[in-house]
Formats: C-alpha cells, sequence, structure tokens
C-alpha cells in the first residue's frame, strides 16, 4: 500500500491511513505546488546533491576510491531525496523521476559493506564506526536510508533498496541491541524509521531497538546534555526542551512506538510535551525552536520575532509529530497545528519556483534574509521537498466507522473503506475560501460516518447534508455526519473566514502591544515591496482596524491579500524619549501577503507583528 504512516494494522491506532495514488489534487493552491515539486524541486536538488559530491560518495565506495568529500549527514540528504522522490512516485508516475531514482538506489546498495554496515564516510575505516554516536550521525543517517527504503518498496514494489536497510537494521540490533552494547543516536530519527520497517516486515526486533533507543536516553551515554535531550529519561521529560528538530523527531518516534505497544507512560509524556510546545513555545506560523545556540526551544514565551530561528526542517518535524498523534487519537487540536505548520512555518522553506530555500525563518526581517539554493548542511532543501510528497496522503484517514477528511483541498479520491472504494469530489478554493462542498458516491449504499474536520480557527461553522442544514461545527472538533450513503450524496460545509487579529500572550515580552493577521490557517505579513515609501518596521493597526481580503490570481502564484486601512508612526530620531511624548500615526492604506511566500521578490523588511495602537 503507498501510505507515508501504515497504521493499518497497527493496534492501538484510531486511524489508518489512505494511500497517495487513491487521492487526485486538483486545487489552485497544492496542484501547483506538486507540480512545482515533480518538474522543479526533485530535479534540482538531484543536481545538487551531484554538483556537491553526496550521490557521488556512493559510487565511490562501491569502486573502492578512498577520497570520500563528506560533510555531516551527507548521505541522509540523498536518502531524503529517494523518500521525497519515491513518494511523488506513488502519487503520480514519472518516467524520469523513476530513471534518476533507479541510479541513486543501484548507487547506495554498491556501497554496503559486506557486514551491513553503510555510511560513506567510514566505509573504508572500521576502526571508526560506532565511536562518536552524539556527533557523527551514523544511526540518523540510517534512519533516513530505512525510510528511503520503505518509500521505494511502497511506491515501485521492488525490493533491492528494503534489502539493504534490512541489512544495515540488523547491522545495528546485533550491534545495539538488548544485552549489547550501550549507545543512543545523538540525532534521533532512527526511532520512526526502525516502527516503519517494523510495519513493513512484522519483524519485532525492529520495535525492541526502537524502545531501547528512547529508553536509554538520559544515561549520559552521549554526555547528558539537554540539547540531545539526554539530560533525562525521556520518560521523565514535563518540558520540550533541546534541538528542536531532535525533540521532535524523537517525540515522532515515541508516537509510532506507542502506536504499536499501546505504552501508555509513552502517551502521557507526549501530551505533556505536545502541551508545553503548542501552548508556550510555539511561534503563530507553526514553527519551532527559537534559539540561534544549538538551534534550540527556549524557555516558555521565548519566542523572538526577528531573532527566530524556526529551521524549515523544525516545522516540517512538528508536521510530522502530530501527524502521528492525530493517528494515535483521532483529536484534531494535533491537525489544528500540522495544518498551521504546514501552510506557514514549513512550507516559507521554499521558493514558489522551488529551487530556494530558508533555513531560518524569521517573523521579522530588515530584507538581508533570503532563501539559497543549498547549504553546506543541505537538511532543509531535502527535508521541505519529502514533506511535500507527503501532501496527498494527509488529506483524507479512515477508521472502523467511517472517513476522515482532515485538510480540505478540492481533488478526488477513491477511498479503499470495508469491503468496497467510495469515490468523494471535494470542491474548495480552501485556504482562501472556507466553502467546501463534497459529493459521496459509493459502490453501494452503506451506513458509516464521514468526519469533518472544523479547524480551531473556524468560530463559526454550518454543515449541510443534501441541502439540509443538519447541525453548527465546533472549533476543533470532528463535525460527525452519519448517512446511510448512496452515490450523489452532497455534503457543503461553511466555515466563515474573518481576519483576526491576534495578540500574544503577554509573558512574550518582545510582542507586548503587538497584533498579527491571520485569515483561516494563513498567517499574514507586511512586506516592503508591497508598501512602497515607507519602512515596514513602522506599521501600526487598531482593534477596528478595516480589513479587505482580495484574491490576486497574479501575485505570488495566486493568493489572497489583505488591503488594511493602517497608519505608520512617526518617530522622533531621539533612541530615548519621555513617556509623555504622544506618539504621532498618519493614516495609510496597506497590504499584507501570506508569510510563506515572502522573499520571493526584491528584497526588503518584512514583519508579521506590527504595533498595536488604541484609538
Amino acid at each position: 500500500m503507498k501510505v507515508v504512516i501504515d497504521t493499518s494494522r497497527s493496534p492501538y491506532a484510531k486511524l489508518y491511513p489512505v494511500p497517495l495514488d487513491a487521492i487526485k489534487i486538483e486545487d489552485d493552491f497544492w496542484k501547483p505546488k506538486l507540480q512545482v515539486l515533480r518538474k522543479n524541486a526533485i530535479p534540482f536538488v538531484y543536481e545538487q546533491l551531484e554538483r556537491t559530491g553526496r550521490i557521488e560518495n556512493f559510487r565511490r565506495v562501491a569502486r573502492g576510491d578512498y577520497n570520500i568529500e563528506w560533510r555531516i549527514a551527507d548521505d541522509s540528504d540523498v536518502y531524503k531525496w529517494v523518500e521525497a522522490a519515491s513518494y511523488a512516485l506513488a502519487y503520480s508516475y514519472d518516467e524520469k523521476i523513476d530513471e534518476l531514482l533507479k541510479g541513486v538506489v543501484e548507487a547506495i546498495n554498491g556501497a554496503q559493506d559486506e557486514d551491513g554496515y553503510l555510511f560513506t564516510l567510514y566505509a573504508f575505516d572500521r576502526s571508526k564506526r560506532w565511536k562518536n554516536l552524539r556527533d557523527m550521525h551514523e544511526l540518523y543517517c540510517a534512519g533516513h536510508l530505512m525510510h528511503a527504503a520503505v518509500a521505494y518498496y511502497r511506491s515501485t514494489g521492488r525490493r533491492s533498496l528494503l534489502d539493504t536497510a534490512i541489512r544495515f537494521a540488523d547491522h545495528i540490533v546485533n550491534r545495539f541491541g538488548p544485552g549489547r552494547e550501550e549507545g543512543v543516536p545523538g540525532h534521533p530519527e532512527i526511532e520512526m524509521a526502525f516502527v516503519e520497517l517494523y510495519r513493513v516486515t512484522r519483524d519485532k526486533k525492529y520495535l525492541e531497538i526502537s524502545k531501547a533507543f528512547i529508553d536509554k536516553r538520559g544515561k549520559g551515554l552521549i554526555g547528558g546534555s539537554m540539547t540531545y535531550i539526554d539530560h533525562k529519561p525521556f520518560r521523565e521529560l514535563d518540558e520540550i526542551v533541546g534541538h528542536a528538530v531532535r525533540s521532535l523527531y524523537l517525540n515522532g518516534g515515541a508516537t509510532d512506538l506507542y502506536l504499536e505497544t499501546g505504552d501508555r507512560e509513552l502517551f502521557e509524556v507526549l501530551e505533556r510535551l505536545w502541551k508545553s510546545m503548542a501552548w508556550r513555545k510555539m511561534y503563530i506560523t507553526g514553527g519551532v525552536g527559537s534559539r540561534y545556540v544549538g538551534e534550540t526551544f527556549g524557555d516558555d514565551y521565548e519566542l523572538p520575532d526577528r531573532r527566530a530561528y524556526a529551521e524549515t526542517c523544525a516545522a516540517i518535524a512538528n508536521v510530522m509529530w502530530n501527524w502521528r498523534m492525530l493517528y494515535a487519537t483521532g483529536d484534531p487540536k494535533y491537525m489544528d497545528v500540522a495544518e498551521l505548520a504546514l501552510h506557514n512555518g514549513a512550507l516559507s522553506g521554499i521558493s514558489l519556483d522551488g529551487r530556494e530555500y530558508f533555513y531560518v525563518n524569521p517573523l521579522a526581517d530588515r530584507g538581508k534574509t533570503r532563501r539559497k539554493p543549498w547549504y553546506e548542511c543541505a537538511c532543509c532543501p531535502t527535508n521541505i521537498i519529502r514533506l511535500l510528497s507527503y501532501l496527498p496522503g494527509l488529506l483524507y484517514a479512515i477508521s472502523d466507522d467511517g472517513i476522515w477528511v482532515n485538510l480540505y483541498v478540492q481533488s478526488a479520491a477513491r477511498i479503499p473503506f470495508r469491503d468496497q472504494t467510495v469515490e468523494i469530489r471535494e470542491y474548495t478554493r480552501y485556504p482562501w475560501d472556507g466553502l467546501v462542498e463534497f459529493e459521496v458516491y459509493p459502490e453501494k449504499e452503506e451506513n458509516f460516518v464521514i468526519y469533518l474536520r472544523i479547524p480551531g480557527w473556524c468560530k463559526s461553522s454550518r454543515v449541510y447534508l443534501d441541502d439540509k442544514q443538519v447541525g453548527n461545527g465546533t472549533p476543533s472538533t470532528y463535525f460527525k455526519l452519519e448517512s446511510r450513503w448512496c452515490k450523489g450524496s452532497r455534503i457543503r460545509l461553511e466555515m466563515e473566514m474573518p481576519v483576526e487579529l491576534v495578540k500574544a500572550h503577554p509573558h512574550v515580552l518582545c510582542l507586548w502591544e503587538r497584533v498579527a493577521l491571520r485569515r483561516g490557517p494563513i498567517v499574514y505579513c507586511f512586506e516592503a515591496v508591497d508598501n512602497p515609501g515607507i519602512d515596514v518596521w513602522d506599521i501600526a493597526l487598531h482593534g477596528k482596524t478595516s480589513v479587505r481580503a482580495i484574491y490576486d490570481p497574479n501575485l505570488l502564484g495566486g493568493v489572497t491579500v489583505l488591503e488594511v486601512d493602517g497608519y505608520i508612526i512617526e518617530y522622533e530620531d531621539n533612541l530615548y524619549t519621555s513617556i509623555e511624548e504622544e506618539i504621532k500615526v498618519k493614516p495609510r492604506k496597506l497590504k499584507a501577503i501570506p508569510y510563506y511566500a515572502w522573499s520571493n521578490r526584491n528584497p526588503g523588511p518584512m514583519i508579521v507583528w506590527v504595533k498595536h495602537i488604541k484609538q
């Protein structure tokens, strides 16, 4: 089955996946982005992997060439590309991508040592293997290999890379499994990968080692650092800390383990960590990780806007973890966070043409932060393309009693459910419009439930079945629509989508007396190119500010912009002035654009949080 997370046999899952190839996206928002992924981003990233020698390293190992050119985690970049290309292929076949994949998979397979080990840097020096688990990313890269192998196998049915990954996995189990050498990865990821490998093979030793890697943290095996989440046992954590990507990947692995084992203690930890993040340590964009030092979470409410680190990979990890939590619970609050991070903090990480990338995602900038075609540490470019390849799998899920609509995207779906296929045709302009309409075509009439997610941002909504109103939605719930479905049954969901002025908790000191604009799942920013002749950092709004949402098909690939009747603050040149000095403001017509689309045009200042004035 062509799925990303296969919970179809997970005994503690509430939701199960719908195959990628069962969905065809037909909207004006995501369809162009998936086309850019296939036509631009996947080929472009492949070219960068070749240019920088990352793929060539595998070929060099295969032919016995000792001249390895290596940067930290180079192998993982290749594996993430394989995963992205594989799931893109699963969604829609592309001969060129398939041929590129065959060549890369052949190179990877050829680099494996006879004992199963596969890490190009130490291919010719066994004395250095497994000596520095904290820093050298051997286990991290192995995890990405497993994910790539599973993706390639599910997409194409070809076993060669899966067999390579299994040999490496067995090598790791023999080295670090129960009763053997003590060790944990410095960078979590393999915990998720081992569980997904178990889902393919049903070999329980992969579950056991995933559990061991989680439970051995906090024993000081990699130095006891909070940055590496090694300062205390995972099961004792009560606050989300450390390197943001490491932390969320670890949580994703623990969630996967819970889905297979039902370990309630693990799940209670995950709930604590989620509340710590979502309630006190997450940006309005769904980005996480506020500190440059260590790329880490900060203290509660430590969310600087200009100096936000908010690594693209961390927003991606946020989507991945919350997706798993949704499958474990069916609780829409997790999809609320996944949707937020997907549309804002993660999507900002890639340019509209798919050829430039952000590593960090500030919420205020003076025009110096620009996307780049590549980075020496290239985790973000390869990671964002694999997230985009997951997208069709996020739309729907199933349970024993029904079909769940998690993310609204115009599409045609053929969903395997019970002993039939249910075709659902969805029509919407979401995220620009809150109207969503469905036509349901089961192969045979049957009673079941269709669950419609009412997003947390949506304060008012109405649900209709065959033109008869059947209820009102409640924010951050699933509306349970139970019926005997027949061919042509119609559903209409009307979600009001006003523009909101959002304020931060008072303890977020840098955002005191500031507001941001949000409409539906989209967070907005002011960029200099849309507001000539002013410094957007001088913008001010008040509670009765008039805002008009207008769709512009010719701007930034088609976006809804906000036309705002705001103000510009006129400051004195003095650095400090008396509090008795009045703030002078001047009315000004302003324009805001979706945050994810900033920095795609001429450089200039940008800001999300602007001054709030009372008038």
